[in-house]
């Protein structure tokens, strides 16, 4: 993910398996967007998308 700072604008979005239609979940900076998805029971379908890049939660979080 090429946008790291805190307050790069994200668009946080869950995608379900099978499921073309994605939810979004918040847009604003990754700094709230990374706590948020932190919170979530299941972050296994959760993706952070910028202007740049998109990259799923669970490999920002492993990493």
């Amino acid at each position: 993910m090429r946008s790291t700072f805190e307050s790069a604008s994200v668009r946080l979005y869950r995608l379900g398996d099978g499921d073309p239609v994605a939810e979004t979940l918040f847009y604003g900076p990754l700094a709230e967007a990374l706590a948020l998805a932190a919170q979530d029971a299941d972050p296994s379908g959760l993706w952070i998308a910028t202007d740049n890049d998109v990259v799923a939660y669970t490999d920002l979080a492993q990493g």
